[in-house]
């Protein structure tokens, strides 16, 4: 845990020594002062320097890495770029050092009162933008957090509208966790693709694949016999309508959540012959979370008990779903599912 009374640190980068003594006498009763004699040397202590500094004085012509060099460096660097640098310059170079992105410059000779008032004044901007986006960070948290548990009871309420034990949900997300780490793991097809995408936000929006069913009416979604052809039609609107909701309310939300979401609602019950709804689409041309989906929600379909039907054994429904290899399933997902059968069993059986 950092130690809140510890003094804030400066880096001060100068290959003239004289200048480096100059700074660390005028900040050294407030800041803990590191230093530097080139760009070089300065970056590989901000690699290893724990916490950061709050502030950097830069030289800008300096032997073996300029300060206008350096500072490059850093604005691509993700952990560096939001140290506010005040360059050290000559006075006829402070247009080149704000031109840059210089927070501020101090002209050389140095006057310590404007040393010791433009540091002060640069680490009250740092301190007031870091406690900014830390309060806007918890905040979105909670905000995100609070959405969460809104949707997941949004799903469990479907579950239990639809006459299921509302352990559905839960097990089709244990199902593609436990598909998507072993992808992972495994460096089998779709590993790189999921692990760019989010495994946790893909996780996470599986919750919601069924949705839209509460705009379907009970006589359909509760009919306890197969469905005509018109109550199949109606039925199949859930797609959509699922992707209506969500599109209205994650309107605001990240938009890889959004995505995910969206298309595990309006494409889990695609197929990859083509022959599925509500769009046809086929092949990889449906999105992977969907085509992950829809596989273990036929599972877990398989596998549990409902009003209309028995439970398949684990075998039988294994069977099942490898005979839709390359037909309703992806059969790359369909390999990787037959490696952890015993797996889902195990899953399933945890949770019915």
């Amino acid at each position: 845990m950092p130690d809140t009374n510890a003094p804030e640190t400066v880096l001060v980068v100068d290959d003239i020594e004289l200048n480096l003594m100059i700074l660390e006498e005028i900040l050294q009763d407030t800041y803990k002062v590191i230093s530097a004699d080139n760009g070089i040397e300065a970056l590989e202590v901000l690699h290893r320097v724990k916490p950061l500094p709050k502030l950097i004085l830069l030289d800008l012509y300096m032997p073996r890495m300029n300060g206008l060099a350096m500072f490059e460096l850093m604005k691509a660097d993700e952990a560096l770029k939001r140290i506010p640098v005040i360059f050290i310059t000559s006075s006829d170079s402070e247009t080149e050092a704000l031109s840059a992105g210089a927070v501020d410059f101090i002209s050389k000779p140095f006057l310590p009162e404007i040393v010791k008032l433009r540091v002060q004044n640069q680490i009250k901007l740092k301190n007031y933008s870091d406690s900014l986006e830390e309060m806007v960070a918890k905040k979105a948290a909670e905000i995100t957090a609070t959405l969460d548990n809104i949707l997941q009871s949004m799903a469990n309420i479907i579950e239990y509208r639809n006459l299921e034990s509302g352990s559905h949900v839960k097990r089709t997300q244990f199902f593609s966790k436990a598909l998507i780490d072993h992808i992972i793991a495994k460096g089998l097809p779709y590993s790189k693709e999921l692990k760019e995408m989010g495994p946790d936000i893909i996780v996470k929006s599986v919750a919601l694949h069924d949705v839209g069913k509460i705009g379907i009416p009970d006589k359909i979604l509760l009919k306890p016999g197969k469905l005509d052809h018109d109550e199949f039609e109606i039925m199949k609107t859930h797609t959509t309508i699922g992707k209506q909701i969500i599109e209205s309310v994650l309107s605001n939300t990240e938009a890889v959540y959004l995505q995910h979401c969206r298309d595990i609602c309006y494409c889990h019950h695609e197929r990859f012959d083509g022959k599925g709804y509500p769009q046809g689409i086929a092949g990889t041309d449906i999105p992977l979370p969907a085509r992950l989906l829809a596989l273990v929600d036929v599972y877990d379909a398989l596998v549990s008990a409902r009003v209309y039907k028995s439970a398949f054994s684990y075998s039988n429904a294994m069977q099942i779903i490898f005979e839709g290899r390359g037909i309703q399933f992806d059969p790359q997902l369909v390999d990787a599912v037959v490696m952890i059968q015993d797996e889902f069993e195990v899953i399933s059986q945890r949770l019915l």
